[in-house]
């Protein structure tokens, strides 16, 4: 008998030869398992079998029970880290959940854009365009994966005004709520 070349021909012979014995199938007969594997991959097999081993799933269910332990870590970059994102991380360290810290793109900040800091946050938010695309220019491979906003806010604000407050505010909160 030669080998079937055409599919007709393969499906032909696979019922002549129905009749041989699958050990799998022997296997599991012999120790009483019925086994409908589509049946395993069910959203409600795996809630029932994630319950009884003690495990939280899916993955969202898990972060919505761990907000409260790990909270949303926010970067605030400006150009000198003097006014703006030290005021940014002044007025969100105080909302409950966030975590923030300010960092500066220019050489002379008082605290300049580190990998660590990129790595630390969850979240980046820069006052204005050139921020993101010097955060982008420097450490591209970093940014590439993290969220990173821009709440265009000019430089014309002193540390803690009131204004600066109200507008960070207003234009960060939001963003900050999407993230969580």
């Amino acid at each position: 008998m030669s080998h079937p070349t055409s599919r007709a021909e393969r499906r032909a012979l696979a019922c002549k030869l129905d009749g041989r014995t699958d050990h799998r199938a022997q296997s599991f007969r012999r120790l009483g398992i019925e086994k409908d594997w589509k049946k395993l991959y069910w959203r409600k097999n795996k809630l029932h079998r994630a319950r009884q081993i003690g495990k939280i799933w899916p993955n969202r269910e898990w972060e919505k029970l761990m907000a409260d332990a790990a909270p949303l870590r926010v970067l605030f970059v400006c150009s000198r880290n003097r006014l703006r994102s030290p005021t940014a991380e002044a007025v969100f360290n105080a909302v409950a959940g966030v975590e923030a810290r300010s960092a500066g793109t220019a050489r002379d900040a008082d605290w300049q854009v580190t990998m660590d800091d990129i790595r630390w946050a969850d979240l980046i938010v820069c006052m204005e365009d050139k921020h993101a695309n010097r955060l982008r220019a420097d450490f591209r491979q970093a940014v590439s994966h993290k969220r990173v906003c821009v709440l265009s806010i000019p430089d014309d604000y002193k540390f803690m005004q009131d204004e600066l407050v109200a507008l960070l505010r207003t234009r960060a909160m939001p963003l900050i709520r999407a993230q969580e």
